[in-house]
């Protein structure tokens, strides 16, 4: 089981904003994507994921303020867990797990609302093709993936085409 804590804050502060009203239900895609990450890694446990849909500017704060990067990006990803392989879930403990739903704390996913339109209409696929990329790609750091060397970006990405090519969302 997952259990996905959403906020979704896309409220248009700025002028420069794009609207973001996507053709599907938010919550819905991040939970089965999640969820398919976690089956395809071999996670067995029950899961607690943070999932904020917000602006571009909230994204550039807080890619500043975490990560000493100043500028936007598509999406951050904050894990809860520390890994010495990827998917290596063996060190999960007591201090992993939310004792009020006893689901081990993976971290959080943020997204950035405006990046999503932008890439959907700039790689030519859907805007729920896009979000579902964003959140497998956000999901395998969740689980220990990177892509600092061209080896880690290899697997990361057919990682990520696995999970959204087992749920059916394609390139069209």
């Amino acid at each position: 089981m997952v259990v996905l804590n959403t906020d979704i804050q896309i409220e248009e502060k700025s002028e420069f904003a794009l609207p973001f009203d996507p053709p599907f239900d938010i919550e819905e895609v991040a939970l089965k994507v999640c969820t398919q990450v976690l089956s395809q890694e071999n996670f067995t446990d029950d899961a607690e994921v943070s999932l904020v849909v917000t602006d571009a500017e909230e994204v550039h704060r807080l890619n500043r303020e975490f990560r000493g990067i100043d500028r936007t990006t598509d999406v951050l990803s904050f894990p809860g867990l520390e890994f010495e392989e990827p998917a290596d879930f063996s060190l999960i403990n007591d201090s992993c797990i939310n004792p009020d739903n006893d689901c081990v704390m993976l971290g959080d996913i943020v997204i950035n609302a405006q990046k999503v339109k932008e890439q959907a209409a700039e790689y030519g696929h859907s805007e729920l093709r896009e979000f579902a990329f964003l959140i497998a790609h956000s999901m395998l750091h969740l689980c220990g993936y990177d892509h600092m060397t061209p080896e880690e970006a290899d697997v990361m990405e057919a990682r990520q085409e696995m999970a959204l090519q087992a749920l059916g969302i394609t390139r069209e």
